[in-house]
């Protein structure tokens, strides 16, 4: 019985324990900040305003809340207070008329664990600066921006509609050979190639980086940047990071394949004109183009690029098998253009 009392006793003590650290880290969130906040929902102890939200359509949620509280409120995830604008005005306002004030990227626990202050998109301070600014310039230099990315596009259209050719007319899923396709354009610009479809290693890395965006979004991912003592504790994070490794090694491959072949007079893409930076800046030991930012520069641009440019065109095939009489306008105006050798001119409208 002493045995059973003494289990049941520590039991209870590590629920109070836990009941007080969680009302505490509560407490200490909500008044972090005295300003006045937007109008919102009163939060509850500890979630905050998550018995509102619902987590697999976390928008639907905010977007109702909107019709109660306006254009801009206050909701709490958990112990964080968050900023929500809704609405096309609103969102033009803050991400146009007011960019300076809006351009800092909030510090999101899943991202910080897994980048390190790494790379572009979720960087801050100087080394967001330096790799930003170094990103913008290289690619421009590499057509992005310009009429001379045309050519790289029409050269990946020919085995693009040679694929779409194959498939005889039969329905088939074109999520993967879209995101092929649309990471190819992005390969011949950081790698200096493309890949072939059937490649092993290509098809691998738009496999996890499609699992990691669907992980990302999963309800258990959003409760660990809520709660990320509890999320490290419960190892919700395993599976992101074991797929960031998995990327983070196959690009390492590419990166030390680059750096043995690696030749001054012969820039072919953004790795090598980064190692050309890294030769110049040898001397810097403070320096911010090391390795890590090399790897989740290069991981940024490929995710950020693939996933956002494949699901626009798959709408787009979407929108057209929906309105035939689009589709039938379409081919009748364009569709010879496609049959022109590569890096013609074939811009809508012209």
């Amino acid at each position: 019985m002493s045995i059973i009392a003494h289990f049941v006793s520590a039991d209870l003590l590590l629920y109070l324990t836990t009941c007080i650290m969680f009302f505490i880290y509560w407490w200490n969130g909500s008044k972090k900040s005295a300003e006045k906040m937007p109008p919102g929902p009163s939060p509850l102890p500890v979630i905050g305003n998550l018995n509102l939200i619902d987590l697999t359509k976390p928008y639907q949620s905010l977007m109702k809340l909107s019709q109660r509280y306006g254009d801009v409120f206050t909701v709490h995830f958990g112990p964080k207070k968050i900023v929500v604008v809704a609405g096309y005005k609103a969102v033009k306002d803050a991400l146009v008329s007011q960019a300076d004030d809006f351009g800092e990227r909030a510090d999101i626990p899943i991202f910080t664990k897994v980048t390190r202050g790494n790379g572009i998109v979720f960087s801050h301070g100087e080394s967001w600066k330096l790799m930003r600014r170094f990103a913008l310039s290289t690619l421009r230099d590499f057509g992005m921006g310009k009429k001379t990315v045309e050519c790289r596009i029409q050269d990946e259209l020919d085995p693009l509609i040679k694929y779409f050719q194959s498939q005889k007319g039969k329905p088939f899923d074109v999520k993967i050979i879209l995101n092929s396709a649309v990471s190819n354009v992005i390969c011949s610009i950081i790698f200096g190639k493309r890949f072939e479809y059937e490649d092993e290693t290509f098809l691998t890395l738009i496999k996890v980086l499609n699992e990691n965006a669907k992980l990302l979004g999963t309800p258990k991912l959003l409760l660990y940047n809520f709660y990320p003592v509890l999320g490290t504790l419960l190892g919700t994070h395993r599976g992101v990071m074991r797929n960031v490794d998995l990327l983070n090694h196959l690009l390492m491959k590419y990166v030390t394949q680059h750096q043995v072949e690696f030749n001054a007079n012969n820039i072919t893409g953004f790795i090598d004109a980064f190692l050309m930076k890294q030769e110049q800046e040898s001397s810097n030991k403070d320096t911010f183009f090391h390795n890590e930012n090399l790897i989740f520069s290069v991981l940024d641009l490929f995710a950020a690029g693939t996933e956002t440019s494949s699901t626009t065109l798959r709408w787009g095939l979407l929108l057209m098998i929906k309105y035939p009489e689009i589709q039938s306008k379409y081919h009748t105006k364009f569709g010879s253009i496609l049959n022109q050798d590569s890096c013609r001119r074939w811009m809508i409208g012209e």
